[in-house]
């Protein structure tokens, strides 16, 4: 019997993974960053601090990379559909339970379970990509399904938002909460019967194994720095841009601050963009020219004009997102053994760049102003790319 190739661009079953997909990119972080928008809401109905309030997306973003790793064990046993139905759906219930917390301990233990419950979808979604879909069409695939998590990411923040502000923050953590019920429910009715997958019992190969194998890889190492760097870099710069525009020259009112999240949109395109390109000139000339987009748009962040800072923002959101896409489908491309293990640890390496840049950006800004900020970004993601073209060579592309 043929061994099995995966689903081919184009065919039925092609499209029906890639959109379940998307939904599944849209329930989990539409989630994960509900409660951004809703911080002042939060603080001032509980009586704690800001920063206090801003646990209740540090412990969420905790919960998934802890999950990362034990979720792609079982999605290993169980398959990768299965692992990712059970996640979604135990998260769709916690999301809409923890609007009711009564005190912020409780509040802080409903998101850490919620991002444990999340954590299965992103340690599982491009080792589905790598088992289901036809090899050349990966990269490709891949950039949907992180053009869904830029949807969910945006989504999350908008609906809860303006939601909060008519109602109540846990109005609008349970509306965030039901849109990702009805994109749980979309994923289970439109990914088919997975094909691919092999149990790791029947793989005969233990955990350790696959971890090692994954962390020896020089090319997996780059691809996992990749994910460091360059999400470090994003948050670096959504965190801090807010206080620069409400801060002198611009002197802008919160509520339009908060809208700087739109240029999520940009990503929503590079990112479904970005695959077919690489399919056309090569994964890693496309990984290393989103970096320099993403260099480009940071820049301009730095000039004294409302309307050049906000074009900056947007060009240098379609250059991460585009970048990430490739670097993530191309982790589960290169791994040979263990995909999800290949991909949880693409995924701790993202969200410990997130939460130590996210945090040293502040220290930075602190220090010596957003121009430092700006060094600090454009370091990181120039480290990114050269290590991109170093180790990262065409021939495997």
């Amino acid at each position: 019997m043929a061994e099995w190739q995966g689903h081919e661009r184009g065919s039925r079953e092609y499209r029906r993974i890639l959109a379940g997909l998307f939904f599944a990119g849209v329930a989990t972080f539409a989630q994960l960053y509900s409660t951004q928008a809703l911080l002042p809401e939060i603080a001032a109905e509980l009586r704690i601090a800001p920063a206090t309030a801003a646990l209740t997306l540090s412990v969420a973003a905790i919960g998934l990379a802890v999950g990362v790793i034990p979720w792609s064990v079982l999605a290993d046993r169980i398959g990768r559909v299965r692992a990712m139905t059970t996640a979604l759906a135990g998260a769709s219930v916690i999301a809409l339970v923890v609007p009711f917390s009564p005190s912020i301990p409780v509040l802080l233990a409903g998101r850490f379970v919620e991002g444990l419950l999340v954590a299965g979808v992103p340690a599982t979604a491009i080792a589905l990509l790598g088992e289901e879909i036809a090899k050349r069409d990966i990269v490709r695939a891949a950039g949907i399904y992180v053009a869904g998590t830029s949807i969910g990411g945006l989504s999350g923040r908008l609906i809860a938002g303006p939601v909060g502000e008519l109602v109540s923050w846990r109005i609008g953590v349970l509306a965030v909460g039901a849109v990702c019920g009805v994109a749980t429910l979309a994923f289970l009715l439109l990914v088919p019967r997975a094909r691919g997958f092999v149990s790791s019992r029947e793989a005969g190969r233990g955990l350790g194994h696959r971890l090692a194998v994954n962390l020896r890889s020089p090319r997996l190492l780059v691809l996992y720095a990749q994910g460091f760097l360059l999400m470090g870099a994003f948050v670096a710069l959504y965190n801090y841009l807010g206080f620069r525009l409400l801060g002198e020259p611009f002197a802008l009112p919160q509520l339009l601050v908060s809208l700087i999240f739109v240029a999520y949109l940009s990503g929503t395109v590079s990112a479904s963009w970005a695959g077919g390109v690489a399919s056309r000139f090569g994964s890693q000339r496309v990984l290393v020219g989103a970096g320099l987009v993403m260099i480009a748009g940071v820049a301009l962040t730095a000039v004294d004009q409302l309307a050049v800072v906000l074009v900056g923002l947007v060009v240098a959101t379609a250059g991460f997102f585009a970048a990430h896409a490739i670097a993530s489908g191309w982790t589960g491309r290169e791994a040979v053994v263990g995909r999800a293990q290949a991909s949880s640890l693409y995924n701790l390496a993202y969200y410990a760049g997130s939460s130590l840049f996210g945090w040293f950006g502040g220290v930075v800004l602190a220090w010596a102003g957003w121009d430092a900020v700006v060094g600090l970004i454009v370091a990181l993601v120039a480290a990114a790319g050269v290590l991109a073209a170093l180790v990262l060579r065409p021939s495997r592309a």
